[in-house]
């Protein structure tokens, strides 16, 4: 399906292409989002969404999916056209405008705004076996709401920020919790863990250090078991449980984008100070970047989204300043000049 074309194509519903949308709004230009994801948020909702961000400007602190429903309710504003589950297969260039092809259609646009994070990413699965038939009846990578794991016995797998974010999140919701994790040495945020280690010693949680997961048990339809064992003494335990959530990272990678002639390095967009990417007309603001001194993080992005759409606006209405001024000031929010000012 072809779609109509509008002046800018922004890859990526996350907080950055949420930002960007609006901005691109602001500017009285038209736009699409197009991901990959179900629903927009991109990492903050298909993987903490119901973890406390602290360092937005504005919001001593903001759960994730709060964030996600503000910077959706900022960009609805201006009604641009959200296409979700479409995954990018390449990009076409032609008479001025460029087409970004997906599985199933085709959205043509005068400029493109790249926002798309890490790039596409699937978390990582278990590899046993035993694992492959749970995943979504039993065994979850995706978790969005805590209170699905009331009363249960959940195992979490993994050693990092959310197998941590999500112990704490379940401890006093889930009727037991076990964190599992192949070694000792773990790479989540020290107040986390002390938080966790803290429920584990009072008996509120469990914490299971050089352990493996060996095997996944059923019973019909239910998950209620799984057999671990102890990397150092090679015992092997089996635990009763309702649910294993595997924190084990993710896989990410650029897809296509990387074939489209764009500076490159390390799976990241080189950008300029303006957001440019080494392609006319094609732009990229947020964690897909990357510049001496660049710091990875939403309020970051937040600012490259607005310098890229800008330049991007700039490019495809030369007319149009690059500065667009104080919102405060601008007829498109209804604002009526001063007398005389």
């Amino acid at each position: 399906m072809s779609h109509d074309p509008t002046d800018l194509t922004i890859i990526g519903g996350g907080p950055t292409g949420l930002f960007a949308a609006f901005y691109a709004g602001m500017r009285g230009v038209t736009s699409r989002i197009v991901d990959a994801l179900p629903e927009l948020g991109g990492q903050l909702v298909a993987l903490y969404p119901e973890k406390y961000i602290f360092d937005v400007a504005g919001f001593p602190s903001i759960l994730a999916k709060d964030l996600v429903r503000g910077l959706v309710e900022q960009a609805s504003r201006f009604s641009p056209d959200v296409q979700l589950n479409q995954r990018v297969v390449t990009l076409e260039e032609d008479g001025g405008l460029f087409t970004l092809v997906t599985e199933t259609d085709r959205f043509p646009s005068r400029a493109i705004v790249i926002a798309a994070g890490i790039g596409a990413f699937s978390p990582r699965r278990l590899p046993q076996p035993t694992a492959a038939p749970w995943y979504g009846r039993g065994i979850y990578d995706r978790v969005t709401d805590p209170e699905f794991f009331r009363g249960q016995r959940v195992l979490i797998v993994g050693g990092g920020d959310s197998a941590f974010d999500w112990a704490h999140q379940l401890i006093g919701k889930a009727s037991q919790v076990t964190l599992m994790h192949r070694t000792d040495r773990f790479r989540a945020h020290g107040a986390t863990v002390r938080d966790v280690t803290s429920a584990a010693e009072q008996g509120r949680a469990k914490i299971l250090t050089f352990h493996e997961l060996m095997e996944v048990h059923g019973n019909g339809d239910h998950l209620v078991g799984a057999t671990l064992r102890d990397s150092k003494t090679k015992a092997m335990e089996r635990i009763d449980i309702d649910a294993i959530l595997p924190m084990l990272g993710f896989a990410s990678d650029l897809g296509p984008i990387a074939e489209w002639g764009l500076r490159l390095e390390k799976d990241e967009i080189v950008v300029d100070t303006t957001m440019e990417t080494g392609r006319p007309g094609i732009y990229a603001a947020g964690d897909v970047t990357t510049y001496p001194g660049k710091l990875k993080l939403i309020a970051t992005g937040f600012g490259e989204a607005a310098t890229a759409v800008n330049q991007a606006v700039h490019w495809i209405y030369p007319e149009k300043k690059v500065n667009p001024g104080h919102s405060s000031n601008m007829a498109i929010f209804g604002v009526k000049e001063e007398a005389g000012g």
